[in-house]
């Protein structure tokens, strides 16, 4: 800022000269007290600079409204909307979410410091604010078969940026309890720069996060019990209440809130798709699920906008009131939370759920080098036989609508040549992780419980956290299929009945994202749910979102990786 836009400033808030845009007749929502006020709001050069009585060169009249400041989602992967950022941004506008705090994680883990320098890069000059954590642990874990390998030369460069805010969920816990010179490294360098730690203290006890605060980790997203959530708080870190497409945390989370310390909570989403952020929302449905538990539609929103923004330093974002973007909303209802318009930086972009000023053309951005990244040899059906030494095995199920899984141990059929063969009765169908980086040849098999399968197959190139192909199915042919189709396509989802694919998904960035607008990748997700039916997949959770996450070994209890059956618990891999 220069000192002409700096006097201006003071010049309109002294009442000397009119404001870009008065809104009056609104009831103010106080974030700071907690309580709703009134006054004229006074906005110039896109900051709040004034409440009290002003004039404007344009006046909006809220007729009673509630004016809130915007909503902030404080842990997004953006690659698990499927969509380019410049996509998700218009999503995300209509629902009251203006600034977003991104873990480009997905991406790096399968194209490195090219895939967060393209999130970067497409994030550029919208009407929407993407900051960005920077990736800590590519690979998640170091046993990991992932695309890339970032240590703290490669991230370096990245913190210059003034849209990078710290080191992401930092997810290798052992890595950090040991002291592991190259976790120590990035922590340190983080800490130089005085920058925020994010953390993923995912079943982590009470003694362990004293290791997480004393190495300067300061929030966690992977709650799951009230009890964790409590812990958290006690030991000084940011709770993260979580609502996303597979992990639904909040209802077991928000009991822990209370006037005492609510200002210590903030939402997130995680991981949530694009028809589910379209159809139900993002952060305004984790204020309207909170209010409906009974938590005070005013301190709900401090949680998405205010709380969020002091937790990552933010000093210009989450109020209305002066020195602040005035990135606001009018709301027609506090309870319902019905957002009538979404302004940002004082200009109107939404009016009644529709965009009304977003950049016609999309900058230029390279994506060439994050194309083209599917690569496996040649597959043929006895590559997802599993042999059984006896006729129990260790077997993942699916905890719906929950990242965790349990760890089984079952009777299974095995046939003559002591092969598992898969149950639709008893839920015991096949799963494989395909390595499909660096044409290792590493795959890995074993069983899964909970997913419903009738028939066919699903496969999915997102595949958490190194995102090498997943495939559960019934019948070895249909994984095969399957299999092919995805290499085909260089990345996306597909689901395969007797021998032929009968819907797909292409995702070319990176296997990650598509290319195209998100009204054509809706197209293709409804077509995939029809798919879903076909094969029989149960509905009580999101089948492909619910797959991508069997293969993330930093999640208890058990999981499949490219090389093979891993214990959480125990940390290390085990036998089918």
């Amino acid at each position: 800022m220069d000192k002409r836009i700096l006097k201006r400033r003071i010049d309109v808030a002294a009442g000397r000269e009119e404001a870009d845009l008065v809104i009056k007749n609104g009831k103010i929502i106080d974030v700071f007290n907690g309580e709703v006020i009134t006054g004229d709001i006074a906005v110039a050069d896109g900051y709040f600079v004034g409440i009290g009585n002003f004039h404007g060169k344009k006046t909006v009249d809220a007729a009673g409204c509630y004016v809130s400041p915007a909503f902030i989602d404080g842990h997004v992967h953006i690659e698990s909307s499927m969509i380019s950022p410049r996509e998700f941004a218009k999503l995300e506008l209509p629902h009251g979410v203006t600034t977003v705090i991104a873990d480009p994680h997905e991406i790096a883990n399968v194209s490195g410091v090219k895939g967060i320098q393209y999130m970067i890069d497409s994030s550029e000059e919208l009407p929407f604010d993407v900051y960005f954590m920077l990736s800590s642990c590519v690979p998640a874990t170091n046993f990991e078969l992932s695309g890339a390998k970032l240590e703290i030369e490669e991230l370096l460069p990245f913190f210059d940026h003034p849209r990078v805010l710290g080191l992401a969920e930092v997810m290798d816990f052992p890595a950090v309890l040991n002291g592991e010179d190259r976790m120590l490294e990035k922590i340190l360098e983080t800490k130089r720069r005085g920058a925020k730690i994010d953390g993923h203290a995912a079943g982590l006890q009470a003694s362990d996060l004293n290791v997480y605060m004393s190495a300067g980790i300061r929030t966690d997203h992977e709650c799951t019990t009230a009890k964790e959530a409590t812990e958290r708080l006690q030991r000084g870190m940011y709770l993260m209440i979580r609502e996303g497409t597979v992990a639904k945390n909040l209802k077991a989370l928000i009991k822990v809130v209370n006037d005492r310390n609510a200002r210590r909570c903030l939402f997130v989403t995680d991981d949530k798709h694009l028809d589910d952020i379209l159809y139900e929302g993002t952060i305004d449905h984790n204020i309207r699920l909170a209010i409906n538990e009974g938590v005070d539609p005013v301190t709900a929103i401090q949680m998405a906008s205010i709380n969020t923004a002091q937790c990552f330093g933010l000093e210009e974002k989450g109020a209305i009131a002066p020195g602040y973007q005035a990135d606001f909303l009018l709301l027609d209802e506090m309870d319902t939370l019905k957002i009538s318009h979404v302004y940002k930086g004082g200009k109107l972009i939404v009016e009644d759920g529709k965009l009304i000023d977003f950049p016609e053309q999309e900058q230029t951005v390279k994506v060439s080098e994050l194309i083209n990244t599917v690569q496996f040899n040649p597959l043929n059906e006895a590559d997802f036989q599993i042999s059984i030494k006896e006729k129990r095995a260790n077997i993942i199920e699916i905890i719906p609508n929950s990242l965790i899984t349990k760890h089984l141990v079952e009777e299974v059929k095995v046939n003559e040549q002591g092969l598992f063969q898969t149950s639709i009765r008893k839920d015991q169908l096949k799963l494989a992780v395909i390595e499909r980086h660096h044409l290792t040849g590493h795959i890995g098999v074993g069983i899964v419980k909970g997913l419903g399968l009738q028939s066919g197959a699903i496969a999915s190139t997102v595949a958490h956290d190194s995102h090498n192909l997943v495939i559960a199915g019934v019948h070895d042919l249909d994984m095969k299929v399957a299999a092919m189709k995805i290499k085909e396509m260089q990345g996306g989802l597909v689901v395969v009945n007797e021998g032929k694919v009968i819907a797909a998904l292409p995702l070319q960035l990176a296997g990650l994202m598509s290319t195209s607008s998100y009204q054509e990748v809706l197209t293709n997700l409804e077509l995939l749910n029809v798919g879903l039916k076909k094969v029989g997949v149960t509905e009580e959770f999101n089948p492909f979102l619910t797959l991508s996450f069997l293969s993330l070994p930093v999640i208890p209890d058990l999981k499949l990786t490219a090389q093979g059956l891993f214990d959480v618990k125990n940390f290390k891999h085990i036998t089918v």
